[in-house]
């Protein structure tokens, strides 16, 4: 069993929780969870983006896309949005930049496309190839023109918790700048919908599936997370996960 997904499965254990349920903050402060913590820099150091996700045939994507994570954002900002088509949708890409960008559907579709059917791996145990296409994040940060100074790359998102708290996931600049990052603008072969993130959701190949953050509106570049939200970097990461994921 790969050493994450054991993971992923005794953090819910120990909760008392399933899958993608709320982890207590208890957890965040225990000796077991800084001891992961510490082990989880030197991976992202010794193994970072050096790997590449698996890419798989047509004949092996499922047609019948798995959904899970909170429901589809039902505010009347993104409500307006679906009955319009996404038609005065606008990807924002601001913060530590020099040339920050409000990006329509179709100026992100005029961009290179990059299309590849790859795995998605819940924390909660299962798995799905799907056929994503859309614009390699890399070329919309180049557009923006990160400044010397920006460290992260953080996801805010449509959607929000039960309790009210905004989603929001991070990678850092270098993760973000991975080949096979993309933000996805369509699923086996057509526009992504709502129930699985539309009209851009992150697809992070090389991660654990809760860093691919659906609903995304707003690709901020800051110096550092701590002082957003939970200051870990993600809604998850906020309540015990993980902030690197690499499986």
């Amino acid at each position: 069993m790969k050493r994450r997904l054991f993971l992923a499965g005794t953090i819910a254990a120990a909760s008392g929780l399933a899958g993608c349920a709320r982890v207590t903050n208890a957890l965040n402060e225990s000796p077991f969870h800084q001891a992961l913590t510490a082990v989880e820099r030197l991976n992202h150091a010794l193994i970072g983006t050096r790997g590449m996700a698996k890419v798989y045939a047509d004949a092996d994507v499922d047609r019948e896309f798995r959904t899970n994570s909170f429901a589809t954002p039902s505010n009347a900002r993104y409500a307006d949005l679906v009955r319009e088509g996404f038609r005065d949708y606008k990807l924002v890409v601001d913060g530590e930049v020099d040339r920050p960008q409000a990006l329509s559907i179709a100026e992100l579709r005029a961009m290179k496309q990059l299309v590849q059917a790859t795995r998605h791996d819940c924390v909660e145990g299962w798995s799905a190839i799907g056929k994503f296409g859309g614009v390699p994040l890399g070329d919309v940060l180049a557009l923006a023109q990160p400044k010397a100074a920006a460290r992260y790359v953080v996801f805010h998102c449509f959607d929000v918790s039960d309790s009210g708290d905004p989603y929001y996931e991070s990678l850092d600049i270098v993760e973000a700048a991975h080949p096979q990052t993309i933000l996805a603008l369509d699923l086996n072969e057509r526009p992504i919908d709502a129930d699985h993130g539309a009209p851009v959701r992150l697809k992070v190949p090389t991660q654990l599936g809760y860093k691919s953050a659906k609903w995304v509106v707003r690709v901020e570049l800051t110096r550092d997370l701590a002082g957003l939200y939970g200051g870990h970097g993600g809604y998850w990461e906020d309540n015990g996960y993980e902030w690197y994921a690499g499986i």
